[in-house]
């Protein structure tokens, strides 16, 4: 009986094994992720290595354009969604919210985005992953006059980027978040918090 215990619980114990194991990896990748969420600039240069490295891979392969093609398109999509508000203007009509940033001299907003730069910058390096994947397999090696589909990317590039700059001269709205004002307090110049000028008070010499 024993032993025919251990024959029934042994699947049982390694596919708990196996659970463990890779609840273990995905909380080594989180913590992973998390440590590098403070670290814009090194993120972004790994990325672009690995885009280098995917672009060099195509160029010595003479092939996979096509996966080349649609990995352009979707990092055109996500940068697109980059740029956008995550309110669209053009869908808000109520005036009383708040509004986007216009000018330097107003109130401090924060440009909120439609896609986080930390969730942009990972879906453009998992996406490259997966397209340096997809070289080593010859059926994605699809044969393809590149010419046309550099062409037609530029054109689409062209059109959807003056569309979006349109929208932000109409809505006047900027991309880009500045750094938020620092205005100075109270500075210690030898007196007392007491002794300091106050608007409007005479001085008595």
């Amino acid at each position: 009986m024993m032993q025919g215990d251990d024959l029934v619980s042994s699947p049982v114990s390694r596919s708990n094994a196996i659970v463990l194991a890779w609840k273990r990896l995905q909380q080594m990748y989180q913590l992973w992720l998390d440590a590098s969420a403070p670290h814009p600039v090194s993120r972004w240069a790994a990325t672009c290595l690995l885009l280098l490295g995917f672009a060099l891979r195509v160029f010595l392969g003479q092939g996979w354009y096509i996966v080349t093609y649609a990995l352009g398109i979707y990092h055109l999509n996500l940068f697109i969604a980059f740029l956008t508000p995550k309110i669209d203007p053009a869908l808000d009509f109520e005036d009383d919210g708040p509004a986007l940033p216009t000018r330097s001299n107003e109130e401090f907003r924060p440009f909120i985005r439609r896609l986080p730069e930390f969730k942009f910058w990972y879906s453009v390096t998992k996406s490259t992953v997966i397209a340096v994947i997809c070289t080593f397999f010859d059926c994605f090696n699809i044969p393809v006059f590149w010419p046309i589909l550099v062409m037609y990317f530029f054109t689409l590039l062209c059109i959807t980027l003056k569309r979006q700059i349109k929208h932000m001269i109409k809505y006047r709205y900027l991309p880009f978040t500045h750094s938020k004002p620092k205005y100075k307090g109270f500075q210690d110049t030898g007196k007392s918090e007491n002794e300091a000028f106050v608007p409007g008070a005479v001085r008595e010499e």
